[in-house]
């Protein structure tokens, strides 16, 4: 039978192979997290200092040399000089670890009326806050590169396409800007995500509160939250659910941008040629010199299905999880972060991709077969007085009646609201300055919060 080791840690001596399992990735994933624990510690603290507890439980002195240690301790972080241990487990007692070296006795005491429960759930919330907004803003490059694409082709023919057979008069104006409008779209579930993540957990303790007066509305109101949550157990029991609305949000970009992938995989074959995507986002062969594969656009269907599985995994894992905390929570952490990495990097390279790309106008026009313009002609001969029936009947028998017809004059003709002549460029302008706006005034009270609480209070 193999030995054990034991091996210490801030809460306790812990089997070493248990350790080992239980630790996980945690202390290379909580690397990320450092900065928003530091604050969310800040606020804790902060709060403990306020709070009417005779003897009190921090001095505002006291107070300030924490917060000065916590802010010392994420600049390291931000440097690369912050480390982890496997006995630390993660970085919630890593900084406790920390603050005890540097300020002795004041660093065992800021656990006070705290339970790594509401402090993991604090620190998750603040850094998802901080990445939905960072995800925001790339949906909102990549909607804008994608209607510059559109504004500038807007009435180049294309042809429309169901079941990917040709169907109707189309431009790259209506096809460039579908995929930005469900961009602008898809931007307001990801937002519904934020808002979902935008209420403070901490002052929960494990879940069941804590016999001491803590000021929750304070902490949120510090750390740049809308509100707190008001149950503490539903506090607890969100953890999960929290990366699980975020991570199926997320699924929404990157679903469409599989679609746009897609279409621009098969639009860009030899036997369409309508679009040339930049050399640099090809890849070659290793024994065919010919070959240009499109391996981003390939990869961007795959990553979507990446995504697609991570909130899958998340949504199993809570289904027939109990109330109150589970240490099966400690893994839709990794499914978050990646899930975030995923979509950035995809939205990202595919706003360069959509910059880069070219349209080629006379494969555009020569993809119009005559049964493309059969609906348009049907409707013709309706506006004449025939029974829409009747015309369409007799369009189908006299199909080839159609090769005269122009496309750029079939782009023209539909001036409608959202057609290829009725696109209204000056509705998206307004909407991504609005969606910008918004996202940046999130991140100004969040920016203003951490300001605020992280300077001195004493005289």
């Amino acid at each position: 039978m193999k030995k054990t080791t034991d091996t210490k840690t801030v809460v306790g001596r812990i089997d070493a192979d248990v350790l080992a399992f239980t630790v996980g990735k945690d202390p290379v994933l909580d690397l990320d997290l450092v900065a928003w624990d530091c604050y969310g510690s800040a606020a804790h603290v902060t709060m403990l200092s306020r709070m009417p507890h005779k003897p009190r439980l921090f001095s505002a002195a006291e107070r300030d040399a924490v917060v000065a240690a916590l802010a010392a301790i994420a600049a390291e972080a931000a440097a690369g000089r912050f480390a982890i241990t496997a006995a630390d487990q993660d970085c919630h007692l890593a900084i406790e670890r920390t603050l005890t070296e540097k300020l002795g006795d004041l660093g065992r005491r800021v656990h006070t009326g705290r339970s790594r429960n509401d402090q993991v759930a604090t620190a998750l919330r603040l850094y998802l806050r901080d990445q939905l907004l960072g995800s925001m803003d790339e949906m909102t490059a990549l909607a804008e590169a994608l209607l510059k694409f559109a504004k500038r082709h807007a009435r180049l023919p294309m042809v429309g396409r169901t079941h990917l057979q040709p169907a109707m008069p189309s431009s790259v104006g209506l096809w460039a800007s579908s995929y930005a409008e469900g961009l602008l779209d898809d931007l307001g579930v990801v937002r519904a995500a934020y808002d979902f993540a935008d209420r403070c957990p901490l002052g929960s303790a494990a879940s069941y509160g804590v016999p001491l007066p803590t000021d929750r509305a304070f902490l949120a109101e510090a750390l740049g939250f809308r509100e707190p949550i008001h149950n503490v157990l539903h506090a607890g029991n969100s953890r999960g659910k929290t990366e699980s609305v975020a991570v199926s949000a997320l699924c929404q970009p990157m679903l469409t941008l599989s679609r746009l992938a897609e279409d621009l995989i098969l639009f860009t074959m030899p036997e369409f040629d309508y679009f040339a995507i930049p050399r640099e986002f090809c890849t070659g062969s290793s024994i065919m010199p010919q070959k240009y594969n499109p391996d981003v656009c390939e990869l961007i269907r795959a990553k979507a299905a990446k995504v697609v599985g991570l909130s899958t995994g998340v949504a199993t894992l809570l289904k027939a999880m109990p109330g109150g905390y589970n240490r099966d929570l400690q893994d839709t952490k990794e499914m978050l972060m990646e899930a975030l990495a995923t979509t950035r990097a995809s939205l990202r390279i595919m706003t360069r991709l959509v910059g880069g790309l070219v349209p080629v106008p006379e494969k555009l026009r020569a993809a119009f077969a005559p049964g493309v313009f059969a609906t348009d002609r049907a409707l013709e001969l309706v506006a004449g007085g025939m029974a829409f029936r009747d015309a369409y009947h007799q369009v189908r028998d006299h199909l080839d009646e159609l090769a005269a017809m122009d496309p750029d004059a079939a782009v023209a003709a539909k001036t409608h609201l959202g057609a290829t002549a009725g696109l209204d460029f000056a509705m998206y302008a307004a909407w991504l300055r609005h969606e910008r706006q918004t996202t940046n005034a999130d991140r100004r009270r969040a920016d203003r919060a951490f300001a605020k609480l992280m300077k001195p209070i004493a005289d």
